[in-house]
């Protein structure tokens, strides 16, 4: 298992970034001024995006695992990596995610704590309603984790 930067055409890997951000126009807002991490044990497994948010912040934009493997350990493990990595780089890293989302317990097991909610981003920012096991999300939750 090894993590290697990934910094040329990051968008041949959409199928994996649509995983956690289900909008193309989305990703693109931040996908070539982020870095962009990949997992591999065999093939690459999960990917991440962090973008540089100025004064001493950076945002985890996108973490995801392909379906197949999930629950095995390489987000965890990735996440884990990103920490270490920007540790020393930056003071705190943020993180968004749906207001009713499962993820916020994976943030919250490293570490991560509520900083605040922007209302209506889902319905603001989107083309089409995004439902995530089976409720409607509206709210984009931020945690954070100082560095």
């Amino acid at each position: 298992m090894f993590i290697q930067k990934i910094e040329n055409d990051k968008k041949q890997f959409l199928d994996l970034l649509l995983l956690a951000d289900e909008q193309e126009h989305m990703i693109d807002r931040y996908l070539e001024k982020g870095e962009m991490f990949g997992l591999f044990d065999d093939g690459l497994k999960s990917i991440c995006v962090v973008t540089n948010e100025g004064s001493g912040f950076c945002e985890l934009k996108n973490i995801a695992t392909y379906e197949a493997f999930q629950g095995k350990g390489y987000g965890k493990h990735l996440l884990s990596f990103i920490l270490q990595h920007y540790k020393g780089l930056f003071n705190v890293m943020y993180v968004g995610t749906g207001d009713h989302s499962a993820a916020a317990s994976f943030y919250t097991h490293f570490g991560f704590q509520y900083s605040h909610r922007l209302r209506n981003f889902f319905p603001d920012h989107y083309d089409y309603p995004i439902y995530e096991q089976g409720k409607q999300l509206v709210d984009m939750i931020y945690f954070k984790k100082k560095l």
